[in-house]
């Protein structure tokens, strides 16, 4: 099974004051783990951001990355969409907009936009009902509702299924091309440098 790779979206409830309806983004391995974090202060493993601005809760979070630098971009957009070079125009919050309310717009936008609209990722759902998004997200992207699944723990070294990933080879008969999928993959995405993932490329012999 593949490693948790999760960016998720907290919104505090705090009773009253400046804190209440606050948002967050962040990554995990780990979302429920994380949102104990958040909850218990910096002393607990929080976030400066989030300490003693709670009690937080988790809205949803998103995975299925293939890579803790493809989630990290992921996160680090949704914070700073007007930095993002991914974003070409990253909407602006309307007046008097709730932070949710922007954050979720931002998310299907994300979604959308290279490198992550190739990537096989899913929206978990955790506080019913589900809000309406903007926009649609791409099509082969799943919505789910539900606490989610537990966390996967990670082993030390190259994994199993790196170890066993099989050699591509071309359809040709006559051709003897041979290669790891991770070489081709940089081979056809040199002409499409935003994206992750290609969807096809030329034999290189």
């Amino acid at each position: 099974m593949a490693a948790m790779r999760a960016v998720y979206l907290l919104r505090s409830a705090a009773p009253r004051g400046r804190c209440r309806g606050r948002t967050y983004v962040g990554f995990t391995v780990d979302p429920r783990r994380r949102l104990r974090q958040h909850n218990g202060g910096r002393s607990r493993g929080g976030a400066r951001r989030t300490s003693g601005r709670g009690p937080w809760e988790m809205e949803l979070f998103v995975h299925g990355f293939p890579s803790d630098v493809a989630a990290l971009r992921f996160e680090w957009a949704w914070q700073h969409p007007n930095s993002s070079r991914r974003l070409l125009a990253p909407p602006t919050r309307r007046p008097r907009e709730q932070p949710i309310s922007f954050a979720l717009r931002l998310l299907p936008r994300l979604l959308l936009a290279p490198p992550w609209s190739r990537l096989p990722l899913r929206i978990r759902w955790l506080r019913p009902p589900r809000p309406a998004l903007e926009l649609a997200p791409p099509p082969h992207v799943v919505e789910e509702e539900g606490a989610g699944p537990p966390r996967l723990k990670r082993k030390k070294g190259r994994s199993q299924e790196a170890q066993a990933t099989p050699l591509l080879r071309c359809p040709r008969p006559l051709c003897k091309m041979a290669a790891h999928p991770s070489c081709l993959a940089r081979l056809f995405l040199a002409p499409e440098p935003l994206q992750l993932l290609p969807v096809g490329g030329a034999c290189p012999r």
